[in-house]
């Protein structure tokens, strides 16, 4: 006796719902993803009625506070300051270099940054502030 054999339909695979979550799982990680380079760092810069916004540039040395200083990522000390601004040297003379220094910041911190990238023949250097929230006439 010959058995019939059912027909089998043919596999497909619906790779809709695969799509989807793919698609779920990349918006959820560029929401999630900072892409701040910068730690968290409180800096009070100093107010400026007559400043102008300009393009950030790629050559940003901060001085804190307490009269230490940040290029990128890294803390570095004044002899690191001195050698690290100079392998950034030819970014900043082609971009220009901003120093942001924290209003409290020792003078003599940001002097030192400013002598170091006159040595090293940047020509473009902008101090970054704060837009002032208040005129003289309003200041208490």
């Amino acid at each position: 006796m010959r058995v019939p054999r059912r027909r089998r339909d043919a596999v497909e695979v619906n790779l809709t719902p695969l799509i989807d979550v793919v698609f779920l799982l990349l918006i959820f990680f560029m929401v999630s993803t900072t892409f701040e380079t910068r730690q968290a760092l409180e800096l009070e810069l100093p107010e400026s009625v007559s400043g102008v916004a300009q393009v950030s540039s790629p050559v940003t040395v901060v001085v804190t506070a307490e009269g230490d200083y940040r290029l990128g990522q890294r803390a570095l000390s004044a002899d690191e300051l001195a050698s690290r601004l100079s392998d950034a040297a030819p970014q900043a003379r082609e971009a220009g270099l901003v120093i942001e220094a924290d209003g409290r910041a020792p003078h003599a911190a940001v002097v030192r940054v400013l002598d170091r990238a006159g040595a090293l023949n940047i020509r473009r250097v902008r101090i970054a502030t704060a837009e002032a929230t208040h005129t003289e006439a309003e200041r208490p």
